[in-house]
């Protein structure tokens, strides 16, 4: 991957429907080449996936938070991939350093609705306790999965 296919990928990342032409404009190649690279990048498993992005409280998903997981014992990360899979809510997890084992996001329609999947976390085998913290405003979102 050189500077152009960073150049190409933060386009898409603007904006997925962007045209060949005009991505090409702005990094100085022509359409055919853009697509060569796009494809090849898709080929390399470098972009995996072309999506939207819906706004959430369009969406009816505006409650969210940041939920800090803490278990009992040592869990490996697929015992706890396989409990927060079940919870729709969950939008991302990642396992962290320091006292939390793992980080969740999560978005629920309401206050009520983000309780009861807490609820379906902290019941699951080895889930000690957890600690969260509701989202009030967002500032900054950058999506660069």
């Amino acid at each position: 991957m050189d500077n152009l296919d960073r150049s190409i990928l933060d386009l898409l990342r603007q904006n997925a429907r962007a045209g060949y032409g005009d991505i090409g404009s702005s990094v100085g190649l022509s359409a055919s080449a853009v697509k060569r690279r796009v494809d090849r990048l898709v080929a390399d498993g470098v972009i995996r996936s072309f999506t939207i992005q819906v706004d959430p409280a369009v969406d009816g998903m505006s409650t969210e938070a940041y939920v800090e997981l803490f278990c009992r014992g040592t869990v490996a990360p697929d015992e706890l991939q396989r409990i927060l899979q079940q919870v729709p809510e969950v939008v991302y997890a990642g396992t962290v350093t320091g006292s939390a084992d793992a980080i969740v996001h999560m978005r629920a329609r309401d206050i009520a609705s983000l309780e009861d999947a807490l609820e379906r976390v902290r019941i699951a085998p080895n889930v000690d306790h957890t600690r969260s913290a509701i989202v009030l405003s967002r500032l900054v979102n950058r999506s660069r999965d």
